[in-house]
């Protein structure tokens, strides 16, 4: 039976390691790409965050600036 109960950090870590030592390859595999998938979003999300910061910084450019640096953008 699994209990959802307000668990710390400390305890909720304790129990994912539990999970991961008797777990199967298919629950392994399941844990993986949910934590990858959480993870990602997480770095996107901060992308968008910052991009949102710097637009109210006015730290933006023109489309022709865009353009020039992406014509420029391998060299």
């Amino acid at each position: 039976m699994i209990k959802i109960l307000v668990m710390s950090t400390l305890k909720i870590r304790e129990e994912l390691y539990k999970y991961i030592e008797i777990g199967d390859k298919s629950f392994l595999e399941a844990l993986y790409k949910s934590a990858n998938s959480y993870i990602e979003q997480k770095k996107l999300d901060m992308m968008i965050d910052e991009g949102e910061e710097d637009i109210l910084a006015g730290r933006t450019y023109s489309i022709e600036e865009a353009k020039e640096i992406l014509d420029h953008w391998e060299e």
